[in-house]
């Protein structure tokens, strides 16, 4: 009975605190940040950074197939060019969630390696319509310089 009472105490004093810390940071003024970088994703070739994990038994684990599962550590870079700086490296997991192959649901986060943003980091969740030419994905949370983002 006494272990009850004292984990539930520590449980409460957990949550109080945790609360006021997400509280001082509700009042600050929203600061918006714009950033170009381009992800680089090599599913074949010598420096492989996506790979399928999972998918359908007996049916190939294609990008464009219904239920295969990705893992991915690409590159985030300032240029489209291969060969451009690394700003830092988008590491999660991708699902094709469309019957037709057109969608996929991102669970990523893009962790800063440079200067400006060292050790933060963005999360990323939504679907990606593979088909559309522009596209656009929620930023769910973040850590460091992007902590509690949203967008």
């Amino acid at each position: 009975m006494a272990t009850k009472i004292v984990t539930l105490s520590f449980m409460f004093l957990l949550t109080l605190a945790t609360s006021i810390e997400v509280s001082k940071y509700q009042f600050q003024k929203l600061k918006e940040t714009n950033m170009v970088f381009y992800t680089q994703d090599w599913e074949t070739g010598a420096n492989v950074t996506a790979t399928p994990i999972a998918g359908i038994p007996h049916k190939r684990w294609l990008i464009l197939g219904f239920g295969t599962i990705f893992v991915t550590d690409d590159k985030l870079a300032v240029a489209i060019e291969r060969n451009s700086s690394e700003v830092g490296r988008a590491h999660g997991i991708y699902v094709n969630s469309a019957l037709d192959g057109s969608d996929l649901h991102l669970l990523i986060s893009f962790v800063f390696i440079n200067k400006e943003y060292n050790g933060s980091t963005l999360e990323i969740q939504g679907a990606d319509r593979v088909f559309q030419k522009y596209r656009e994905v929620s930023v769910v949370s973040g850590i460091g310089f992007f902590r509690l983002a949203r967008g």
